[in-house]
């Protein structure tokens, strides 16, 4: 590889949700509006950069929180997170009134940075990041980053990949304890080789978080086994129509039962590889983007020590 340090993709939603549940509201601007959001996503990005030592970085962006064709393949998908219906949309997210505020503000202080935000119309940010993933993943070995996904959401382990490389740097430890997501965390954490074979488990398991009912009665680890046995979820649908032996009773007739679901599964649960993403200035900024509109941030928000940590960071990579 011609440069060692890595792409690094944020999930933003994932990383400004833990901000704000993870950082006290009592963190406010001068005149009392609650920042906690912000400075939390901002001081996450400083540490990333000192600790990772990006060549490349991207907030990936929800533009589309609940991808019709998602709520087309399986309706109940995030249904339960929907807070007001919302004609010719999939609905408004439920969203704490107080973090919906500062998104606009994360948006502006971005900008200011030069940090690459980047969406899809209709599409989530899961699917930039595959986007991304694939596109860094087909160029020349010569030519490649290894890619690094920022995310405390399980479903990205799916694009894990060693010999890419891809990896998954998991907050479900703590930020400040990042678990780092390889194939051989994979095999020891869920029984699977690999991302497909996560994602191909985690069809069959489902996800109540994201209104996905899964296979009754099967839970991860018989998913997992399913999985290893089989090769991968078209081998468990193959081994289910030819009855295959290696299968309980029970397990078969709920395999049957649930054959819509399984027909429709892999359309949500795997992330898109060919979303409309245009070509991103990804770079990371030496310096700010617009440093008159970042010092004017700083200062009315009260982000000026969160914004300077940043500021170093990126200078600090040389």
């Amino acid at each position: 590889m011609t440069d060692a340090r890595p792409l690094l993709l944020l999930d933003s939603a994932s990383l400004y949700f833990r901000a704000f549940f993870g950082v006290p509201d009592s963190v406010r601007a001068p005149d009392g509006t609650p920042v906690n959001a912000v400075r939390g996503l901002l001081d996450m990005i400083a540490r990333l950069v000192v600790d990772r030592r990006p060549a490349r970085l991207v907030a990936c962006w929800d533009d589309d929180w609940r991808p019709a064709f998602r709520v087309a393949a399986i309706p109940s998908y995030k249904a339960h997170r929907v807070a007001r219906e919302v004609p010719g949309t999939t609905g408004e997210e439920e969203v704490p009134e107080a973090l919906a505020a500062q998104v606009p503000l994360i948006v502006e202080v971005l900008a200011a940075l030069g940090v690459a935000r980047v969406g899809a119309p209709g599409y989530e940010a899961d699917d930039v990041i595959g986007t991304l993933t694939a596109r860094e993943v087909a160029r020349p070995a010569g030519e490649r980053s290894p890619v690094e996904v920022v995310t405390g959401d399980r479903d990205l382990y799916q694009l894990v990949d060693d010999a890419a490389p891809v990896r998954v740097l998991s907050t479900v430890k703590g930020f400040k304890d990042l678990l780092v997501v390889d194939q051989a965390v994979l095999a020891e954490r869920y029984g699977v080789p690999d991302g497909p074979g996560y994602v191909d488990m985690a069809a069959l398991r489902g996800d109540p978080s994201d209104g996905l009912p899964g296979v009754p009665g099967v839970g991860e680890k018989t998913a997992a086994a399913l999985v290893r046995r089989y090769g991968s979820l078209a081998g468990v649908l193959a081994a289910r129509d030819a009855a295959d032996p290696g299968l309980t009773a029970t397990q078969l007739r709920r395999l049957r039962e649930s054959a819509d679901y399984l027909a429709a599964a892999p359309v949500v649960v795997r992330v898109a590889q060919d979303a409309p993403v245009g070509d991103v200035d990804d770079t990371v900024p030496r310096t700010p983007a617009d440093p008159d509109a970042l010092v004017a941030l700083a200062q009315r928000w009260g982000l000026a020590s969160s914004v300077q940590r940043v500021v170093d960071a990126f200078t600090d990579l040389g």
